[in-house]
């Protein structure tokens, strides 16, 4: 067995390279067309990109044909795909809509990322003048660029993107660290506190003859009627149902908001009163007015969401099947987890 070993060992010193510089002497360096090779990344300034070029008028019929099943035929979003176009003068408002043409500050990234990862299922399967016909599709979609515009390597770095001044340098380790790394004040501190704020809703618990409580009261109480005669296949096609909704909701008792807030009674709760989780405006507005979930109103948001409440934070489309909306609705009455 030694014998063995020993020839092991000397077979693999004999075709190691040593060098000086190397503590353990592994590996070699790598030669010049293996880090051409493995280094694809583009930069903002356009190093990295190759030769090719692509317009619009191509960049069409490769768009339809390798992304629009996800992305839609104009760039729209398909479902719950993102949109590549569109959301012009919305980045103020308080549900922006952030695409290639309305938020993207470099052109450079939308190349590069087609290039590694689209289309979906095939990635790194497009040519590079493929992907400057998408880009410039893109582009074309957004209004950016006329149809005939012939985008290559040499004036993509010319291109400026919309939002190209949209965004600020992080200056927090030089504007704002010191401030946190000063010794804290443990006495003393300040002679007087003022009080600036107070919180909207100072009483959250209703009086005894408030019409809210009756409302839930009533909706409790026909949930635990309904909730016993519950076909239980029913409930079961709702849990299924649930994993669309289960990667930003919660149910069951103890939930924890997500991204979107924890549903556990949900049927018969306010509207936008999840604790601690940050409401859309139209859900603040529902929850001032005292609306309350009932199954009728569940179904009626799960249908068209946007519709339903607007400007709500809430991106999934919807449910369109009504054996599904019964489904999801009977799941959560039950909060079976």
């Amino acid at each position: 067995m030694l014998k063995y070993l020993s020839l092991i060992i000397v077979s693999i010193l004999a075709t190691t390279p040593i060098f000086a510089d190397s503590k353990l002497g592994l590996g070699r360096t790598a030669l010049p067309s293996e880090i051409t090779a493995w280094d694809v990344d583009i930069l903002p300034d356009g190093r990295g990109l190759p030769v090719g070029n692509g317009d619009a008028i191509v960049g069409e019929e490769t768009f339809a044909n390798k992304c629009a099943s996800c992305h839609g035929d104009f760039a729209e979003g398909v479902g719950n795909w993102p949109a590549l176009a569109g959301g012009f003068d919305t980045l103020a408002d308080e549900d922006p809509v952030k695409t290639v043409g309305s938020y993207w500050p470099y052109l450079s990234t939308l190349w590069d990322y087609i290039n590694r990862s689209m289309p979906f299922g095939g990635a790194q399967t497009l040519t590079s003048d493929e992907v400057y016909s998408i880009v410039a599709y893109i582009l074309y979609s957004n209004d950016l660029i006329e149809d005939d515009f012939v985008l290559n390597e040499k004036n993509f770095q010319e291109f400026n993107m919309y939002n190209s001044n949209g965004f600020i340098i992080d200056d927090r380790k030089i504007s704002e660290y010191p401030n946190w790394s000063k010794e804290p004040c443990m006495e003393n501190c300040k002679k007087s506190t003022t009080i600036t704020k107070r919180a909207s809703i100072i009483d959250v618990t209703p009086g005894e003859n408030s019409s809210e409580v009756e409302i839930k009261q009533s909706a409790l109480s026909s949930n635990e009627k309904n909730t016993a005669s519950i076909d239980p296949e029913l409930i079961n096609a709702g849990k299924k149902v649930f994993k669309k909704c289960k990667a930003c909701h919660a149910v069951g008792e103890g939930a924890k908001n997500k991204s979107g807030p924890q549903l556990y009674e949900i049927i018969g709760r306010k509207m936008g009163t999840a604790n601690r989780y940050k409401y859309s405006k139209g859900f603040k507005v529902a929850a001032e007015e005292g609306r309350i979930w009932t199954e009728e109103l569940m179904v009626e948001f799960l249908r068209k969401p946007k519709k339903f409440i607007k400007g709500t934070k809430m991106s999934f489309g919807g449910l369109k099947k009504d054996k599904d909306l019964d489904a999801i609705v009977a799941y959560l009455k039950t909060q079976d987890n």
